[in-house]
């Protein structure tokens, strides 16, 4: 986790790209059918808890300014996408097909100049989260 925590870091922002999720990274020293038996039990916990929180939200309404807070969260996305990660970054420098290259971005994304949530909020509680990578599960 820490080295996952450490390569997700937007260090000129002092905070991770997000929270959560699953990193495959070296995984070579493994035979193929143990990487696909992996990676079908990955997936089906992913999609076994991700799943309900889906369901139980898909219809909540949400306000213009949860969309902007989308919106720049997307950005950083962005940010962390086209300065650090090495699977962008290689593929740019290798002359790699710009558009194949791109597709991973969002449609659509926000910037807002020193952007700091409200105190108190719950951005401002996620923010702290991304400043500050913890240990979830003990």
């Amino acid at each position: 986790k820490a080295w996952a925590d450490d390569y997700f870091m937007i260090k000129h922002r002092g905070e991770t790209r997000g929270l959560g999720g699953i990193f495959f990274d070296d995984l070579n020293d493994r035979e193929p059918e143990a990487l696909l038996a992996f990676s079908t039990d990955c997936a089906a916990a992913v999609t076994n808890a991700y799943l309900p929180i889906i369901h139980g939200h898909k219809d909540d309404a949400f306000t213009e300014k949860e969309k902007e807070w989308q919106l720049i969260r997307r950005g950083r996305y962005v940010e962390f996408n086209l300065v650090y990660d090495r699977g962008t970054i290689f593929g740019l420098k290798t002359g790699g097909r710009i558009e194949s290259i791109l597709m991973s971005l969002p449609e659509t994304s926000r910037w807002e100049y020193n952007h700091l949530p409200e105190p108190g909020s719950a951005e401002a509680e996620v923010t702290e989260a991304f400043r500050t990578p913890r240990e979830w599960v003990t």
